[in-house]
């Protein structure tokens, strides 16, 4: 189908297009800040409308949304597993876990691999939106961490950079909280 008779489907270069609309949306510092003290890099991605951001050490793979095999007697948040290059790699819904409500699986949904104790475990969000640098300076004065309680205790602190407050989300906090290591229903 074209573009004109189902405005629902871009055209290869509309797609392309977009691609360049988002990258010039976040620029790269220059190398010289990237040396600077108090800045690290992360990994941005959004749940819903919310943007969090993962450092970049914390995250060890980004997927598409892999094929899985369904595990009977699990909570709902766990999705099942999926085999990565020859690993079993649980999938967990990340908003399901944290508020208790289903992603729904798009295009732009990934999956971020990230080390826990024991392997790996893939994390579905709605978005990734790629690297970002963030500084001290950033860091949003007005609120310390998050002001939503099922996500304070993985949110320490939040950033702004441009029009977004960014939401530094531990995944070392995720993957040791009691109900994530109790995957079983």
């Amino acid at each position: 189908m074209s573009a004109t008779t189902d405005t629902l489907q871009l055209t290869p270069f509309e797609v392309l297009a977009d691609y360049e609309r988002r990258s010039l949306a976040h620029i790269a510092g220059m190398p010289e800040e990237s040396e600077a003290v108090g800045l690290w890099r992360g990994i941005g991605f959004r749940i819903g409308q919310r943007y969090l951001v993962s450092s970049i050490a914390e995250v060890n793979e980004i997927l598409t949304f892999p094929q899985l095999t369904v595990v009977p007697g699990t909570r709902a948040w766990l999705l099942g597993v999926a085999n990565v290059r020859g690993n079993l790699v649980p999938i967990v819904d990340l908003r399901n876990f944290v508020e208790a409500e289903r992603s729904q699986v798009m295009d732009s949904s990934r999956v971020l691999v990230i080390r826990q104790h024991g392997g790996s475990v893939g994390l579905l969000v709605d978005e990734v939106l790629g690297q970002r640098n963030f500084s001290d300076v950033q860091r949003a004065e007005e609120a310390e961490g998050e002001t939503d309680a099922r996500y304070g205790r993985f949110v320490p602190e939040r950033y702004q950079l441009g029009d977004v407050l960014w939401g530094l989300f531990s995944m070392a906090a995720l993957v040791r909280t009691p109900e994530f290591l109790q995957a079983s229903a």
